[in-house]
C-alpha cells in the first residue's frame, strides 16, 4: 500500500536558481506564490552575483545567497537553518552538497536528471518538452509538495510580482530632459531571435520628429562594441544615445523603471521590465521553443509581436535573427510606441 506524503510546511526555504536573469525573474512569482501558502516562512535565493543584484529589489525574497560566496555548499548548508531547499534549475553539485549538508526536505524534478531522483527526496515530475505552459507557470510545479497543484492564469501572475525599486540621482538626471524615454535592448546575448538592426534603424528614423523622444540602447559592453561595429548608422542618430556597459544589473533596473518603455526580443531586461510594471514590447518569432506562448513577458503594461506562423523553417537556423523576425514590420513596433506616448499624455 502507497502512503502519500503529507503536504510540507517549511520555515526557510532556499530557492536555486543559478542561471540567467530572464529564468530568475520568471521564478519570482512562484516564490511570492510559496508565501501565500505557507505563512511566515522565510525564503531565500541563491543565484549568480549578477542576477543577485535585480533579486534584492523583490520584497518575496527576504535573503539573497551569491553562489561566488560560498566555498563549501554541503558545508554552508550544514550550518544554516534551511529546512527545505527548492532546485528550480538541475545543478548535479549543489543537489549532492543538499543533500550531504542535511537539508531535510529537498525539491527536484525527477524527470530532468538522474541524481535528482536519487537526492531529492520531494520530487516532483514533470516535462518541459511539448508543455504548452509558459516558463513562469511551469515553475509552480515545484509547490506541489505543499499541497498547491493550482497554477496561476497568465494574466494573473503579474499581480505576484513584488518589486521595490529605489530612485537615483543620476539616472533621474540622465532621463529628466526628455519627454518620453525608451529603452531598445537590440541584443539578446544569445537567448533568443533578434529583431534586425536595419529595423531599429528605420524605426529611429520614425521616431525622429517626436519631439523631447529619447531612445537608449543597453546591453553589455560586448553588445555596444558589436553595435558599434555592424550598427553605426543607428548609434548615429541624434535621437539616440549608446549606454551599453554603464550600467550594472541593479543600476539598469533603476533605468528601466524610471524609463517609459523597454522594447526587445526574448532577453532578461525584457522579463525584468514587465514584472516591474514598466511598458514592455517582446519581439518573438513563432517557433518551439522560443516563442511567446513559452517565453512572453508577463507584466500588466507587457505585450507581445509576433507572427502567426513560420514559413521558412527558421527553427533550424544558426542565425541571431531570421525570416519570422523580419516579418515584424518597423512599422508594427512604431503604432505601439505611439499609443504608449498617447497614455503618457
Amino acid at each position: 500500500m502507497l502512503f502519500k506524503k503529507k503536504p510540507l510546511t517549511s520555515k526557510h526555504v532556499l530557492i536555486s536558481r543559478t542561471d540567467n536573469i530572464g529564468d530568475v525573474v520568471l521564478t519570482l512569482p512562484m516564490a511570492a506564490r510559496l508565501k501565500q501558502i505557507n505563512p511566515g516562512v522565510r525564503i531565500s535565493f541563491l543565484c549568480r552575483s549578477y542576477t543577485a543584484r535585480a533579486v534584492r529589489y523583490c520584497n518575496s525574497v527576504d535573503a539573497v545567497i551569491e553562489l561566488e560566496d560560498i566555498a563549501d555548499p554541503a558545508a554552508y548548508f550544514r550550518g544554516s537553518d534551511i529546512d527545505t531547499i527548492i532546485m528550480a534549475q538541475p545543478d548535479h553539485d549543489l543537489t549532492l552538497a543538499a543533500f550531504k549538508g542535511g537539508i531535510p526536505n529537498r525539491i527536484g524534478n525527477a524527470r530532468q536528471k538522474l541524481y535528482l531522483n536519487i537526492f531529492c527526496n520531494r520530487r516532483v515530475r514533470f516535462s518541459k518538452g511539448k508543455c504548452l505552459a509558459h516558463e513562469a507557470q511551469i515553475n509552480f510545479a515545484f509547490l506541489r509538495p505543499y499541497g498547491e497543484t493550482a497554477v496561476p492564469a497568465r494574466e494573473d501572475i503579474p499581480a505576484l510580482y513584488d518589486f521595490s525599486i529605489p530612485a537615483d540621482a543620476e539616472i533621474d538626471g540622465m532621463l529628466a530632459p526628455h519627454a518620453f524615454n525608451l529603452i531598445l535592448h537590440a541584443k539578446s546575448n544569445g537567448h533568443g531571435r533578434e529583431w534586425p538592426q536595419e529595423y531599429y534603424l528605420a524605426l529611429a528614423t520614425m521616431l525622429q520628429d517626436e519631439p523631447g523622444m529619447r531612445l537608449w540602447l543597453t546591453g553589455s559592453s560586448e553588445e555596444g562594441e558589436w553595435l558599434a561595429r555592424h550598427a553605426p548608422e543607428l548609434l548615429a542618430q541624434p535621437n539616440v544615445r549608446n549606454v551599453c556597459g554603464r550600467f550594472t544589473l541593479a543600476e539598469l533596473t533603476i533605468f528601466i523603471k524610471h524609463a517609459d518603455g523597454l522594447i526587445a526580443s526574448g532577453t532578461g531586461p525584457l522579463h525584468l521590465s514587465a514584472a516591474i510594471g514598466q511598458r514592455t514590447l517582446g519581439l518573438f518569432p513563432p517557433t518551439r521553443p522560443m516563442h511567446p506562448g513559452r517565453w512572453a513577458p508577463l507584466g500588466e503594461h507587457a505585450q507581445t509581436l509576433c507572427v502567426e506562423t513560420c514559413e521558412s523553417n527558421c527553427h533550424k537556423s544558426a542565425d541571431p535573427t531570421c525570416d519570422c523576425m523580419r516579418r515584424i514590420r518597423p512599422a508594427a513596433v512604431h503604432q505601439v510606441v505611439k499609443r504608449w506616448m498617447r497614455e503618457q499624455s
